[in-house]
């Protein structure tokens, strides 16, 4: 019997290449197990061949690390078999792992089928050798190999099997099985070698096939470049996935965070507008097609921007954040709460009944009517609550949220602190409102303003003193409007300052014409709204509206309320010194109906006191207002003040004025407002006063 030997070098490398693929099997399966379509089949292919190849190489190495006495060589085409046996098994061996599950039925079989494919594998490779005759294999070593070999690949599916998720430190765990399975899978080899016997004199057949000096340097380079460009691909293929994930987290993240910021406010995290659109369409499906009703609650917080001017934004923005953890704490798993801008809340509550939105409204109201501890401050606000009902107040959410708000405008009209139930009337006032506001923009723009002057007259002997410039609107349609139809729509709107500035000018200019013609002793009065007051811009308007019209600063009187000029004494009192140091005069209007400090009064620079209308009106029938008006001019003396009456519409009235001591009077027995063409034609009858 021949007697054979082994080359320790090459049955090192053998072992060697046995671990590597072992571990690029491993890592393939990883990869196999998270592709999807047709990127899963590609890793399966090029997996099965980078496998068989690795593990073929493993075996050729370990025949040409055997030697005989005699000379050896490999048929070509047997080796090749081996070759494609290996791939095959290799391939179905990744299918198997890529499965779902693994079952032991499954395993038993994926081994036993596989086992056989690498036993079959090498037996061919050594059937590639022709030897003549042929080779025997002792019984007991033979079966050994196929026992090794069927146990090998079951633990060798077990172990892909559950190493294929990429987990902390996978690879470390691949590397140690890798080198079990690689043991395993040399141990079936050589005691598949082990198992050959060859007989005296035998000789080798395949000596024109594989053979010569190099072959195994072959075998092993071409090998080990197929498993490292499978493993690296794998691993670099790998890394790309995992970067390509945590963009895809990211990306997830970035769309959930865009999400909550396009379907929720960012200040108080209730939901928007557009969040709450959405919820009320589907109470209202729900409505039809189950029954029902809901409510639509708009709240708005009263006292609520006193608070922002006196503490600043950031204790406004936490007294919002209070109101609506407190306004949540109440609501039901079916209610919606949502923040529409500034202090503005909507509360949707499914109704089992429509009366029971009267008791829900009455407790949002309690419940913001209570103190608020913000930042170490007791802070007192209430709220105005408008209610739609659905069924019955709207077909749809832009109408229903429309139709709430105006009956919340109504319950602020009320005097705040409490809630009113939608009524078509209110509709119809806010669509008028809106129409009007619409149109006084156009009116500030195309000048369809004028004035109108009511005459002032000296109490003591009857002669004109100035006017008063009254503005009137004259409107394409609704033809001449008082002021008292718009002028609060301008202030709310911010529209005023233009068109006070308007008046402004246009009184000035008319003064100036008055001036020209010899009433140099005349003075215009311009009211002064209280927004119009605090605009930082005054001061400078006035001066260039007489400067453009070449006006004395003493014959403009600027009238302003009691209750503007109290609000913030101090401001006040810096713009009226700048007013008073250029030369205008300054009057105090409606005089005796604000909360006036006589502290305060006594420093203001002003030069006149208006009696409020309210006070002549009830002369004759009122002791209490002849008291009033009595007092007022005593104290206008004693100040030095001029002393103006208004409203003057009987001869009783302004005969009693008159003997207290009244500078000078106005109203309607005296003289109606009247356009400025018509104004002289009614004075001129009294003589014209000199050049001072």
């Amino acid at each position: 019997m021949l007697i054979g030997s082994y080359s320790p070098a090459l049955v090192s490398i053998s072992l060697f290449v046995a671990i590597l693929a072992s571990f690029t099997a491993l890592d393939l399966t990883g990869r196999i197990a998270t592709a999807q379509g047709r990127a899963k089949h590609f890793w399966m292919a090029g997996g099965a061949l980078a496998m068989g190849v690795g593990i073929w190489s493993m075996h050729f190495i370990g025949m040409l690390a055997f030697t005989l006495p005699v000379e050896l060589g490999y048929d070509v085409a047997i080796t090749a078999l081996s070759l494609l046996i290996a791939i095959l098994s290799s391939g179905f061996a990744l299918w198997l792992v890529s499965q779902p599950q693994l079952r032991a039925w499954q395993l038993a079989f994926g081994a036993l089928v596989m086992g056989t494919g690498i036993s079959a594998m090498h037996y061919t490779g050594m059937a590639a050798l022709r030897m003549q005759p042929g080779i025997d294999y002792d019984p007991t070593l033979f079966g050994a190999s196929l026992l090794i070999a069927v146990v090998a690949c079951a633990a060798a599916l077990w172990i892909a099997f559950r190493l294929r998720r990429n987990t902390p430190h996978v690879r470390l765990a691949r590397a140690g099985a890798a080198v079990v399975m690689g043991a395993a899978i040399v141990g079936m080899h050589y005691t598949g070698m082990a198992a050959a016997q060859f007989s005296e004199g035998s000789f080798c057949g395949s000596l024109d096939g594989l053979s010569g000096k190099g072959l195994d340097n072959l075998v092993l380079i071409t090998t080990l470049a197929v498993l490292a460009i499978a493993l690296l691909t794998s691993i670099l293929d790998a890394r790309l996935e995992a970067r390509t994930a945590e963009l895809a987290r990211s990306l997830t993240q970035a769309n959930r965070e865009l999400t909550q910021l396009a379907l929720h406010d960012p200040l108080t995290g209730l939901p928007n507008r557009v969040l709450l659109a959405d919820r009320i369409g589907q109470a209202m499906h729900r409505v039809q097609e189950q029954g029902g009703c809901f409510a639509l609650m708009f709240i708005d917080l009263d006292g609520f921007k006193p608070v922002n001017d006196a503490f600043g934004h950031h204790m406004g923005d936490l007294l919002l954040r209070d109101v609506a953890l407190r306004l949540r704490e109440d609501l039901r798993n079916q209610d919606t709460l949502a923040r529409i801008g500034g202090d503005e809340f909507v509360l949707l509550v499914q109704l089992a009944d429509p009366d029971d939105a009267l008791r829900l409204a009455a407790r949002q109201v309690g419940l913001i009517g209570q103190t608020f501890r913000v930042a170490d401050h007791d802070l007192q606000i209430s709220a105005s609550v408008g209610i739609s009902l659905y069924p019955g107040n709207g077909q749809s959410a832009d109408e229903l949220l429309m139709n709430a708000d105006a009956a919340m405008y109504h319950a602020k009209g009320a005097g705040k602190n409490g809630y009113s139930f939608f009524d078509a009337s209110m509709n119809s006032n806010a669509r008028k409102q809106l129409q009007l506001l619409q149109d006084l923009r156009i009116a500030v723009e195309q000048r369809q303003f004028s004035l109108h002057y009511q005459p002032k007259f000296d109490a003591a002997n009857g002669r004109p003193v100035g006017a008063e410039a009254l503005l009137r609107w004259t409107h394409p349609t609704q033809g001449l409007l008082m002021p008292d139809t718009f002028i609060d729509l301008a202030e709310k709107t911010g529209l005023i300052i233009p068109i006070g500035e308007w008046v402004l000018n246009e009184a000035c200019r008319q003064m100036r014409e008055w001036y020209v013609l010899g009433y140099t002793d005349w003075r215009i009065a311009v009211n002064l709204s209280a927004l119009q007051f605090c605009h930082v811009g005054l001061v400078q308007s006035v001066a260039k509206a007489l400067e453009t019209h070449h006006l004395p600063p003493n014959s403009l009187t600027l009238e302003i309320t009691e209750t503007t000029a109290m609000s913030d004494a101090d401001a006040s009192m810096t713009v009226l010194q700048q007013l008073s140091d250029m030369g205008v005069d300054l009057s105090i209007d409606d005089f005796g109906t604000g909360y006036s400090s006589l502290m305060y009064l006594k420093r203001l620079p002003a030069n006149e006191l208006k009696i409020d209308r309210g006070f002549v009106r009830d002369l004759e029938h009122d002791s209490d207002d002849a008291a009033i008006v009595s007092a007022i001019v005593a104290l206008g003396q004693a100040l030095g003040l001029r002393i103006v009456a208004e409203g003057v519409e009987t001869d009783v009235q302004q005969d009693f004025l008159t003997q207290l001591g009244c500078d000078s009077l106005q109203g309607y027995l005296l003289g109606h407002p009247q356009p400025a063409e018509h104004f002289l034609k009614n004075i001129r009858q009294f003589p014209r006063v000199a050049i001072a």
